[in-house]
């Protein structure tokens, strides 16, 4: 795990402060490599490339976690909206929002998520 003094700036602002990145500034946001998607600050798979997808909104968009029990949600209701933050749970970095709208009308959930928050392992 990463000490706080060991992250850029950016990364620091957003997952110790709860920042965000600007929309379509991440560098994985047109990723398409295969792989394992970890925590920036501790190294815990968070989410697989397989289910990764174009949401439109800016940001990487995920349908699920790898496993629920490496992420903690917490209502936000900072900037004056009521949102669900997600942080991973095994060092409390903020990663982005859940929302219940996934595009053209599916069910499920968008877990919408900060770059500067992710490592990618690319597998071949």
């Amino acid at each position: 795990m990463k000490k706080d003094e060991e992250l850029s700036p950016d990364l620091r602002r957003v997952a110790r402060e709860g920042g965000t990145e600007t929309p379509g500034s991440g560098k994985y946001l047109h990723e398409k490599a295969k792989g394992m998607y970890h925590c920036a600050v501790c190294g815990a798979e968070l989410f697989s490339s397989e289910t990764k997808f174009d949401s439109g909104t800016g940001w990487p968009s995920f349908t699920e976690p790898v496993n629920l029990e490496q992420i903690e949600l917490r209502d936000d209701s900072s900037e004056g909206m009521q949102r669900t933050e997600i942080r991973c749970k095994n060092c409390g970095a903020h990663l982005g929002h859940v929302f219940n709208d996934l595009p053209d009308g599916k069910a499920g959930k968008r877990y919408c998520i900060n770059s500067v928050c992710l490592d990618l392992e690319k597998k071949d």
